[in-house]
């Protein structure tokens, strides 16, 4: 009963980190008018969160090797706890910016951590069940963070902050009552292949966050970063994704030499010779593709095309978070292997999608929506909870931190490639389809060019005021019906990411060999921490 207890502590830090991804969305606008802050800050106070958090996952997920898990994961509430102090109480967006980034540095610690808890802590049929609660944790804390941050948002964003500090001590109580000291192994951390996996990591997040907005080639919108501006030649995406690959591309030959050396790399290459670990990531990355690309989409699609409030379009996300607990209440009485229940969860998440793209429209019931997205959320239950189990479970004991940090690396880079990947397409497809769709209703090609604009460059927050104005109604009525054609095309192309997945869990198969010792249950050694 202990075990369960501490897993439920370590699913909580889980969702602490995952609600802060998505809350943030829903409280920027009252952020705004608050603190009178630019939209490039605005931008900064998003996406900072997130690079800092792909980009330390690797080291993060060696220290829990080096130290012990436990030690790792709550040194990572710690930061995070205090982190969310100082967002809390930020007089300016400078300060809230540096909050956000020592916070996502602290959910890199807690991410990698709670999963080799996890692995260590549970085996046999207990360790699927266990992440079961744990992936199930993710999807629901995903849907909830809009729910969450609506309603904070109507006393002051600075709560959705706030709200972290007491969690973080009971999840701190908890994990320290109910979770026994971590082993660890003897070694000692790669400095030099910990940068380069930093720079590399942090810099391909950055590139695929923000090419919509800097422009893929050449520079469309400045770059300003204190008094530092980049404004002309070619985009900083474009510079950040070179050097990106040339730092990783230097990290993977370091790490492959100091593999064959015999020394201690920061991540043992030979890990991706066991075919589940390698096909399962590869899984994983398509999966966050396909899941957290939609989720940066459709409470846009709710407010500005449904009418519906912040809350509103957060309550409506709950029917995806009730799905993921139930597949997770499901999964422990289903005697079914994990990779038959991530084959059966990704079937499921498409066929979701897909029902959210056939009833995509300006009318769209809640009922129907709740129905395709309950679909989707069970789904997500379970392949999201199961995929972590078939990547980690070949793994060594003395890799599992390090086979965590690249799992989690793999989630996030492809949470990130998704939401790059699904912003650029619903965009492009609103400003097409609303250009079409005025220049049919009789206006002139270059009216039609700037109003399309204008909704675009808002993200669909100017319809409310279009709709307002008689003159501009029939704009609005049609900004809706493409914002809803921009849904409908993500929905298929999420539904069809996930299906690909779906096809490369044929080649996950049964251990080659070589990476380390056999995989066999933990043992606590006396003493360990």
């Amino acid at each position: 009963m202990r075990q369960w207890l501490g897993l439920i502590a370590v699913s909580l830090g889980v969702a602490l980190i995952v609600v802060d991804i998505t809350i943030v969305n829903v409280i920027l606008a009252p952020v705004i008018d608050d603190l009178g802050i630019t939209s490039s800050e605005a931008q900064w106070i998003q996406e900072s969160y997130a690079i800092a958090f792909a980009a330390l996952l690797l080291i993060t997920g060696r220290l829990c090797d080096l130290h012990g898990a436990r030690k790792i994961f709550l040194a990572g509430l710690v930061v995070f706890g205090l982190t969310s102090v100082a967002a809390a109480v930020a007089p300016n967006g400078g300060l809230l910016i540096l909050a956000r980034f020592l916070q996502g540095a602290g959910g890199a610690t807690i991410l990698p951590a709670s999963l080799a808890l996890v692995n260590a802590t549970f085996t046999g049929k207990a360790r699927g069940q266990a992440f079961a609660v744990w992936g199930s944790t993710i999807g629901a804390a995903a849907a909830v963070g809009p729910l969450l941050g609506g309603w904070l948002a109507d006393f002051s964003w600075r709560w959705a902050f706030g709200i972290n500090i007491p969690l973080v001590a009971l999840i701190i109580v908890g994990t320290l009552v109910h979770l026994p000291a971590s082993p660890r192994v003897q070694g000692r951390l790669d400095s030099l292949g910990g940068a380069l996996s930093a720079l590399g990591l942090g810099l391909l997040a950055f590139a695929l966050i923000e090419g919509r907005t800097y422009g893929w080639l050449v520079s469309v919108e400045p770059l300003t970063i204190g008094g530092f501006s980049w404004s002309s030649g070619p985009s900083p995406v474009l510079v950040a994704f070179v050097a990106s690959a040339l730092a990783l591309v230097a990290f993977w030959r370091r790490q492959a030499a100091l593999g064959r050396s015999q020394a201690e790399p920061l991540m043992d290459v030979r890990l991706f010779s066991i075919p589940s670990f390698l096909n399962g990531n590869v899984v994983t990355m398509l999966v966050g593709l396909g899941e957290f690309g939609i989720i940066a989409v459709m409470p846009l699609w709710l407010q500005f095309a449904l009418d519906y409030s912040a809350f509103q379009a957060g309550l409506a996300l709950v029917a995806l978070a009730v799905g993921s607990f139930c597949a997770s209440g499901a999964s422990f009485s289903m005697a079914a292997p994990s990779l038959a229940l991530v084959r059966l969860g990704l079937l499921l998440e498409a066929a979701g999608l897909a029902m959210l793209g056939l009833i995509a429209a300006t009318d769209s019931a809640w009922w129907l929506i709740a129905i395709a997205l309950f679909v989707y959320g069970v789904g997500v239950g379970f392949a999201t909870a199961q995929v972590t189990n078939v990547v980690l479970v070949d793994v060594p004991v003395e890799s599992a931190g390090q086979g965590a940090g690249i799992q989690s690396a793999a989630r996030e880079l492809g949470a990130a490639l998704g939401i790059a990947v699904l912003t650029t397409l619903f965009f492009s497809t609103l400003t097409s389809s609303l250009r079409d769709r005025l220049t049919s209703t009789g206006l002139s090609g270059r009216r039609a060019e700037e109003l399309s604009e204008v909704v675009t460059e808002s993200a669909g927050s100017a319809i409310p005021s279009l709709s307002a104005d008689p003159l501009t109604a029939r704009t609005a009525d049609a900004a809706r019906e493409a914002m809803s054609a921009g849904l409908e095309i993500s929905s298929y192309v999420c539904a069809g990411l996930l299906l690909l997945a779906l096809l490369t869990t044929l080649f996950i198969g049964p251990r080659a060999a070589p990476a380390g010792a056999e995989r066999e249950p933990v043992r606590q050694k006396p003493g360990a921490h």
